[in-house]
């Protein structure tokens, strides 16, 4: 499972990132050499999977959009990751009022629906920085802030407690310096995990955003949800190439950054491994002992005469009293 959502992943990586080499045209291209391109065309040897009702290049779409969702996605993993850890740590290491803020307002956030929370927060981020990758990212990153805050302080709370905590605060160290050199190293072990799902679900989120309307503008990059939004009418006409491509890339990136995440947490996770169980190998008996009917006789004849002489000793100890 690790192996091959690393493999799924790397692909999806290597590909957003060698996106002008790979896409034989920009995203936003519609001709070449003078010539418009076919509208609606069907995969050929100048188009390997088609044209859009916009004329543009399928295979291009999808390359550039697998770059767009790269960017989107790790901005928004970065951007909650250091907002959930930095407030799950001052919550769980200080606690009193500061703590009960924090937990209100991130139960608050955490009890929306994924998609409606990132839909309110993009028109908010649109009103200040405007559309575009950024805009989408900080929709997405308002969505992972509370899953990040909730594990990082749980293990904050129980970690405050330990010796090692208690003997730094009896030294005299600083909190600053308690949460950066006790704390921080015992609450980071669940967090690749979480990232590596919540970058599979940013893709699917961002997608969501596209095919409603409210993602990425089609003039500032491709974006797999937009282009499904416009297919569907196409799908209804038949032609299925502009739906079928971008969808296989989604399903692809969104598959293995999840078999990522469920590999790591296998490794990661004690509770999750498997140990190995070592087969024991008994020597070989180097000699048969062979029983035969003499042999039984004979064994039989010397058990007898034991219990004989045995008895014999009892009777003369008790003629001696």
């Amino acid at each position: 499972m690790l192996w091959t959502g690393a493999i799924l992943s790397l692909l999806f990586v290597l590909t957003a990132i060698f996106a002008p080499l790979i896409a034989p045209y920009d995203f936003d291209t519609y001709q070449s050499g003078g010539k418009t391109f076919p509208k609606q065309g069907a995969p050929d040897g100048d188009h390997w999977f088609g044209t859009t009702v916009q004329s543009l290049d399928v295979v291009s779409r999808t390359v550039y959009g697998a770059r767009t969702a790269l960017e989107v996605m790790v901005l928004a993993v970065v951007f909650s990751l250091i907002l959930g850890v930095l407030l799950g740590l001052l919550a769980g290491y200080f606690g009193g009022w500061l703590d009960r803020i924090l937990v209100l307002v991130m139960d608050a956030l955490f009890a929306f629906p994924y998609l409606l929370l990132a839909i309110v927060a993009g028109f908010v981020f649109a009103s200040i920085t405007g559309g575009g990758v950024v805009t989408a990212a900080l929709s997405i990153t308002v969505v992972y802030i509370p899953q990040y805050f909730r594990v990082v302080r749980a293990s904050a709370l129980s970690a405050r407690e330990a010796t090692f905590v208690e003997a730094a605060r009896a030294m005299g160290a600083k909190p600053s310096v308690v949460i950066r050199k006790y704390l921080f190293g015992n609450v980071i072990q669940s967090v690749p995990v979480i990232g590596t799902m919540n970058a599979a679900d940013a893709i699917g989120t961002l997608a969501g955003l596209g095919f409603l309307g409210l993602g990425i503008q089609p003039t500032d990059a491709a974006e797999w949800g937009y282009d499904l939004d416009r297919a569907i009418s196409d799908v209804n006409a038949g032609m299925w190439w502009t739906c079928l491509y971008p969808s296989i890339a989604m399903v692809i990136a969104i598959l293995g950054f999840t078999l990522l995440g469920e590999g790591l947490n296998d490794v990661l996770n004690p509770t999750m491994r498997r140990r190995r169980i070592t087969k024991v190998a008994l020597p070989a008996l180097s000699r048969r002992r062979v029983v035969t009917a003499e042999t039984a006789k004979t064994a039989a004849t010397a058990e007898s005469a034991a219990i004989a002489a045995t008895a014999a000793t009892a009777e003369e100890g008790e003629a001696a009293k």
